[in-house]
């Protein structure tokens, strides 16, 4: 299991939720993007180091990202891309604790 993905969605999303409030000066965003960003890093380090509640954390980041981004997924390639990489993560953390889990 690998932290690469949670540090680069987190990576993302903070730099995202920047570019949002650069751009149109939208506090969500820059909320929003610091939050989910702040939690993927926040998971990606537990991951790395062999910490509990790592995984359960970027699956939540996964989740809460996806949630906020499918209503808007048809009104531009940002929307999408974010609905589409939430996706991508949340199913490579999910297959990843589902088989944690099944091994204990």
């Amino acid at each position: 299991m690998s932290a690469y993905p949670a540090f680069a969605m987190g990576g993302f999303c903070l730099v995202g939720g920047l570019a949002g409030f650069t751009r149109t000066r939208s506090i969500p965003s820059l909320v929003a993007g610091l939050g989910v960003g702040a939690l993927y890093l926040w998971s990606a380090d537990r991951i790395r180091k062999g910490q509990e509640n790592g995984i359960e954390a970027a699956v939540g980041a996964s989740a809460v990202l996806l949630a906020s981004s499918a209503p808007r997924m048809f009104k531009g390639p940002v929307p999408a891309m974010l609905a589409a990489t939430s996706t991508v993560s949340g199913a490579y953390y999910g297959k990843t604790l589902y088989a944690l889990r099944n091994l204990k």
